[in-house]
């Protein structure tokens, strides 16, 4: 399904009723696609609880833990 922002505003029960019949929503504005709303329980949804940094570089150690990543980057180099 898609709606548009006003639909959102004018219309936002039967926009979250299409959700909760497991429709994927995606709202535009200016006629581009800017959200895409899932139930929690979709299978779409699955597996997006972890960290969307980690995601495409899963596999690397060194971003096993991301906030000491991000950390280290901040810190800046010394001299």
């Amino acid at each position: 399904m898609k709606a548009t922002a006003r639909d959102m505003r004018y219309h936002l029960n039967s926009v979250m009723e299409a959700v909760a019949r497991g429709e994927e929503v995606l709202i535009t504005n200016r006629g581009r696609v800017k959200a895409r709303i899932l139930a929690l329980n979709s299978r779409a949804a699955k597996g997006r609880e972890e960290n969307p940094f980690v995601g495409m570089w899963r596999n690397r150690d060194d971003l096993r833990d991301v906030e000491s990543y991000v950390r280290r980057l901040r810190r800046g180099r010394s001299a």
